[in-house]
């Protein structure tokens, strides 16, 4: 799925119009108090964005993720959180797309493309993070039904979404584990399922993050991705390749705001008669941070067009969103230094940016993760 250069610019200006008229004169207020943008959601809503990627035979935009890339970084630029609402939204939107039959497509793509269905991913818990196959969530057979019973942590979009792509273990006994998993799409409101803790978190605020708890949650069997058990495992891992795009175009999106953040300060601020920005030391930050950014915004873009071109690409994502995510977190602690002591206040937004950095590392699979992803791929390549 690919689109014109026009349509993509033409869609990645409106949002940057929109960020930069609705969301940034809002979002230190908005990440301050822990707000969740309502508003902002509405208008999102209205100019398509929960279907960025979902085909236009079901209501959505149609973009390719060369669109979706860019429509990451210029939110992220305004405020990361806004583009969380969407993230795992499209995650749960491309398992559908790619993995679900006929008739999953036609009852929950529709609905998720004007944002009606805001959707979310069942994947994390108290004791499986990068360890995918220890989770402990289970999924009963009886009759036309399943019994989903198990604890989500972390979940985005938890309290204010109201579908998830949930990975279970349909087969507890199966060698190896992955081959018993299943993914199920789990709608509220209903009776097996609440909302636990809402958590506190240090960045990435105003965005509902908080534990999902089953406690034999009915589940009709026309809801396993799929209709067939045991592929769950490989639908949630697809699912991860655009997520990981979006997370290194967010990363890109946030460095750039820190950059751009620094280049003002230094233009503005004085140090023995002239503007820190000519100082050789300021100077020489400046080129590292700008040559990173740029270096990590070719490789998501590339990334973004192999996946456009129907190419697996678990290893591009993974090289994307590990370089990108460590790049924002060193350009967002130099903004900070640049500024000096007001970048260690909540005056300038060089502090959100920076608490902003870590859960891009962390997300998505941990960078230390992706590197194990990244090796394991270049030597199956290798020996080819």
């Amino acid at each position: 799925m690919t689109i014109s250069e026009e349509t993509r610019t033409q869609i990645v200006t409106l949002v940057r119009d929109f960020v930069s008229r609705e969301v940034e004169p809002v979002a230190d207020k908005y990440d301050h108090e822990d707000i969740y943008p309502s508003e902002l959601v509405e208008v999102m809503k209205q100019m398509g964005l929960f279907g960025i990627t979902i085909s236009e035979d079901y209501g959505g935009l149609g973009l390719d993720h060369l669109a979706l890339a860019s429509i990451f970084e210029e939110l992220s630029k305004g405020w990361m959180s806004l583009s969380g609402v969407i993230g795992t939204h499209h995650i749960m939107a491309s398992i559908i797309s790619e993995h679900g039959t006929d008739e999953q497509k036609r009852k929950f793509l529709p609905k998720m493309a004007t944002g009606e269905i805001r959707g979310g991913l069942g994947l994390t818990e108290p004791d499986a993070g990068s360890d995918v196959q220890n989770i402990s969530t289970v999924a009963t057979r009886e009759g036309d039904q399943y019994l989903i019973s198990g604890r989500k942590m972390f979940i985005t979009n938890a309290e204010n979404g109201n579908a998830f792509a949930v990975l279970v273990k349909t087969d507890r006994d199966a060698v190896p584990r992955y081959r018993g998993m299943s993914c199920f799409i789990v709608t509220k409101p209903n009776t097996g399922l609440s909302v636990g803790q809402h958590i506190d978190k240090l960045g990435y605020r105003g965005l509902d993050t908080s534990e999902l708890i089953f406690e034999n949650c009915k589940v009709g069997i026309d809801n396993l991705v799929g209709g067939i058990e045991g592929h769950g495992f490989k639908h949630v891992m697809s699912g991860l390749e655009p997520g990981r795009i979006n997370v290194a175009a967010r990363a890109v999106g946030v460095a750039t705001a820190a950059l751009e953040a620094a280049l003002n300060y230094s233009k503005q601020r004085h140090a023995f008669g002239v503007p820190i920005a000519k100082h050789q030391a300021i100077q020489m930050k400046l080129a590292d941070m700008a040559t990173k950014i740029q270096a990590a915004r070719l490789l998501t873009i590339e990334a973004a067009k192999k996946k456009d071109s129907g190419n697996r690409v678990d290893l591009e994502a993974g090289m994307a969103k590990l370089f990108a995510t460590e790049v924002c977190g060193e350009v967002t602690l130099e903004a900070m230094r640049i500024h000096g002591g007001y970048g260690y206040t909540k005056d300038y937004p060089v502090e959100r940016y920076y608490r902003e950095a870590p859960l891009m590392i962390i997300g998505e699979g941990t960078n230390e993760m992706q590197k194990l992803v990244i090796a394991r791929r270049l030597l199956d390549n290798y020996n080819r």
